[in-house]
């Protein structure tokens, strides 16, 4: 307790919260995305229906229309969906999946690049040379494009997955198409690093150099890491969502936002708009927030703008 109460003491006396609690934007996109992290997370407990339990479905309740509209029911707050699922309780549910999606990839990709990019950049030659090409290789095809083959090939190899290994497969295809923009920053960092005098030191004490990267070079390359990653959750939530509105994303029994919003594009021009459009707006909200947040934490952390 005394170690927490003096790390929470030294971030509140430090210069980015005074950053942050003097920033209306770092205060706007945290707000919220505490709002959409929460109603994800407490979905469970807060959410007014579980929309994915198909006992409790009434298919007679299909594609009301949100209060305010003919027809509305005082429960359904924001509307049905073609099956009769509450889309309010729908959002929070699949958002926790989206943002579950988001967040586990980025970890999986910042895990793959930075341990990749500290080699590439440590090492040096001819293992830098095919680090990097792999690299180049990687960029030359589109994220989206990539993971939907990923995800692709991984379902034609399971095809009778349960839905663990459709998420296995989809973070999978997510994180493998991301991980390149962490090898080339913690690589460019790792080649200002190495040759600066305490790395040479810990070289010349005979300090291995496996030890050198964790214990010297990491540290010191994890800012431009953390930016980065903050921006990248959003771009994985979108990948995800994407990959799901094309079908190869998250199992219809479990669907995320991408889901969600390709069941309602097929009643989009026959009336039925808040299906599509409320998991649309979510998705939106839940993308600026971190994206804003993001944004702020570059620049709170760039020497430069000090």
């Amino acid at each position: 307790m005394p170690k927490l109460n003096s790390a929470i003491k030294g971030w509140i006396q430090s210069d980015l919260y005074y950053r942050f609690i003097h920033s209306p934007v770092a205060l706007f996109s945290s707000s919220l995305m505490l709002i959409c992290l929460g109603s994800a997370f407490l979905s469970p407990w807060i959410a007014p229906f579980n929309p994915f339990d198909l006992a409790s479905l009434e298919l007679s309740d299909a594609r009301l229309p949100p209060l305010g509209m003919q027809g509305a029911v005082a429960k359904y707050i924001l509307g049905t969906d073609d099956q009769g699922r509450d889309i309010l309780s729908a959002l929070m549910y699949g958002s926790r999946i989206s943002l579950i999606i988001g967040f586990v990839s980025v970890i999986f990709s910042v895990l793959i690049g930075m341990s990749l990019g500290l080699i590439s950049g440590y090492a040096g030659g001819k293992l830098d040379a095919l680090i990097m090409r792999i690299c180049d290789v990687m960029l030359s095809f589109p994220a989206i494009l990539l993971a939907l083959l990923i995800s692709g090939v991984g379902r034609a190899l399971f095809p009778q997955q349960s839905d663990a290994v459709a998420f296995v497969v989809l973070i999978l295809s997510i994180s493998l198409s991301g991980w390149v923009q962490y090898a080339r920053t913690v690589r460019s960092s790792t080649l200002v690093e190495k040759e600066k005098e305490y790395v040479q030191a810990a070289r010349i004490a005979g300090v291995s150099g496996a030890r050198i990267m964790r214990l010297h070079v990491l540290p010191n390359v994890m800012g431009p890491v953390v930016v980065l990653a903050t921006v990248q959750v959003a771009t994985a939530i979108i990948t995800e969502a994407t990959l799901s509105f094309l079908g190869v994303g998250a199992p219809p029994t479990s669907p995320s936002l991408g889901t969600l919003i390709r069941v309602g594009n097929d009643y989009l021009f026959s009336g039925e708009w808040w299906i599509s459009i409320f998991p649309g707006l979510m998705l939106v909200l839940i993308s600026v927030s971190i994206n804003l947040f993001g944004d702020w934490l570059r620049d709170a952390l760039n020497p430069r703008l000090s």
